[in-house]
């Protein structure tokens, strides 16, 4: 379509298209003409430059048209189009892709799929997984044939006997009661990311831990960590401390740390240069202590006059 000739009548609507993409572009200019380009019979899209901010290398386009054997050319459409050289968005990209650390909200939901590289099968012998887990049913299945095997019938005693112990026991209880229920836990590579995560946020290399008198391991409001992390990372339990409730390095520090702190003592003054606190006693009778008085004073000065 687009590499026959296009019709006459409407190649010459130039005005007429220029009208439209005004109209369409107000309060806006429309640029110059750039071309015209053949869709059909007797069908003619024109093309001007769009001067809106912010859409550099946009074309207006309008399609014009004729019937045939008729003479007057109408607007079919104008439409703003980029480019070859347009500035376009970026392409879209899903929300699992753009959510980064921190964009979960109060009310936000995060499905995990059903190959997290950071999850795996945990030990679970417990009922059917809960509605919202991404198991399969197959696997709900198989996981409740499990537990129905590993069931154990435990008979009561005798009336008049100790009292006995319940009347049904299952590992699948004993496995809940001790933490082992959950669908699926932490790989190793679940683990290895986050705590590459936390040793960037909270680790030596931070401005914080190289001016700390000490690290964390040492410190006294550490509370340790269970399971294999606890050898490496613990939660800082220091309300004046920047990472009071974060997951930090041993290996990590501040200046709040508990053995580090050293009140200092109250300075005491430097003794005074004068004593203001002696009394010095002044005789008043005129004796040979006081400067310029007594009879040895007035011969003294008269046989230096003489």
């Amino acid at each position: 379509m687009r590499g026959r000739a296009p019709d006459r009548l409407c190649a010459g609507a130039v005005e007429l298209a220029r009208e439209a993409a005004e109209e369409a572009a107000f309060p806006s200019k429309v640029g110059d003409h750039l071309g015209a380009v053949a869709d059909g019979d007797r069908v003619v899209t024109h093309f001007f430059d769009c001067l809106e901010p912010g859409y550099r290398g946009w074309r207006w386009a309008v399609t014009v048209a004729r019937a045939s054997r008729a003479r007057t050319v109408t607007v079919d459409e104008t439409v703003l189009l980029p480019g070859p050289d347009a500035l376009l968005a970026p392409e879209w990209v899903p929300w699992s892709e753009r959510l980064r650390p921190g964009d979960l909200g109060p009310g936000d939901l995060l499905p995990t799929t059903a190959d997290d590289p950071r999850l795996e099968p945990g030990y679970t012998d417990a009922d059917a997984p809960p509605p919202n887990s991404v198991l399969s049913r197959e696997e709900s299945e198989e996981t409740d044939s499990l537990a129905e095997a590993e069931d154990a019938e435990v008979s009561t005693n005798e009336p008049g006997a100790l009292p006995g112990t319940p009347a049904r026991g299952s590992i699948a209880a004993v496995a809940e009661e001790i933490g082992m229920g959950r669908p699926r836990v932490l790989s190793r590579h679940g683990l290895s990311t986050a705590a590459d995560r936390w040793e960037e946020a909270y680790g030596p290399r931070t401005p914080m831990a190289q001016a700390a008198p000490a690290t964390c391991m040492t410190c006294g409001f550490l509370v340790p960590m269970a399971g294999s992390l606890r050898q490496a990372f613990g939660v800082c339990a220091n309300e004046f401390s920047p990472a009071d409730g974060r997951v930090v390095s041993f290996a990590y520090g501040c200046g709040a740390h508990s053995e580090a702190a050293v009140m200092p003592r109250t300075p005491r003054p430097a003794p005074p240069v004068v004593d203001e606190t002696r009394v010095d006693e002044l005789p008043l009778d005129g004796g040979t202590g006081t400067p310029g008085g007594g009879a040895d004073g007035g011969n003294a000065g008269g046989n230096a006059e003489a």
